[in-house]
């Protein structure tokens, strides 16, 4: 389908594309463009301005500090796959980007758009809960910073106003000891069908604590937290603790449906994409 006439306007800086958005309720960023150009395309999301913010060198980088890692929101998939820092520290990430749609997404698709879309199958949202990270949100006002746990807060909606941007994310460091990050995509869009990612925390041998984040299987990513409790009593990785663990991870999930996966096999194939994560993270010590 044609796209509809809209006019293309490019931020000289984050203040700049702010002060644009203010100025018209129906303007809206562009960076990589992967989840907004085809909602477009679809009439599914009206829009009179496109404000231009993927070279404005402040939404770009990886930062590696003491305590955290910052991370560009325009930064691109595939930067955020090949980053020999992130290999180092967390993992997880890299991971995750590599199995995201295909090559030419990866290379233009960015983190920070791909948040904001909040599509509720997308691989980042599920790895940011993992990895406890923190959004900071910028406005004309100045910036906020809030959990991943609060940012996706319905259907394809974030913490975002339609005002501000995400500007970057931080994760905490030290990343946790071991992760791991399944996926069943769908065979067409590459979206996942279902996910789960998985962050432990050991001492020594003995599994103190962890994070899931999982995707694809309810109308919003989600923190599985009543499983997650049952990682700080010692987990082992047995077939029995992870058959308990998952099934509390899911006792109170409304799936979603579509043409591919109705809601019980949507639900079947977390329970094995979060099962095999948690048996993978336990072996990758």
């Amino acid at each position: 389908m044609i796209p509809y006439a809209v006019e293309y306007l490019r931020a000289t800086n984050v203040a700049h594309a702010l002060a644009m958005l203010a100025s018209d309720s129906e303007a809206r960023l562009l960076a990589g463009g992967h989840s907004l150009i085809p909602l477009m395309k679809l009439r599914l999301a009206s829009v009179s301005r496109l404000i231009d913010i993927g070279g404005l060198p402040e939404l770009h980088g990886i930062a590696v500090h003491p305590d955290h890692i910052a991370i560009g929101a325009a930064t691109t998939h595939a930067e955020l796959g090949s980053h020999p820092r992130l290999a180092e520290f967390l993992p997880l990430i890299p991971q995750a980007a590599g199995v995201i749609a295909d090559p030419t997404v990866r290379n233009r698709g960015t983190i920070g758009g791909s948040l904001v879309h909040a599509d509720p199958s997308a691989d980042w949202p599920a790895v940011m809960l993992a990895l406890d990270a923190r959004m900071e949100i910028t406005g004309v006002a100045g910036p906020r910073v809030i959990p991943a746990d609060e940012f996706f807060v319905g259907f394809m909606s974030s913490a975002v106003q339609q005002d501000e941007m995400l500007t970057r994310i931080f994760i905490p460091l030290p990343g946790p000891d071991r992760v791991a990050y399944r996926k069943f995509r769908h065979p067409a869009s590459g979206y996942a069908v279902a996910a789960a990612a998985v962050a432990l925390r050991y001492a020594g041998n003995r599994c103190t604590g962890g994070m899931i984040g999982v995707t694809g299987v309810a109308e919003t990513a989600f923190r599985a937290h009543t499983a997650e409790a049952g990682l700080a009593s010692g987990f082992t990785g047995s077939a029995e603790e992870i058959g308990r663990l998952v099934e509390t991870a899911f006792a109170d999930v409304t799936p979603l449906e579509d043409g591919f996966a109705d809601g019980v096999y949507r639900l079947q194939l977390a329970r094995v994409m979060l099962s095999r994560a948690l048996a993978d993270a336990v072996r990758h010590a």
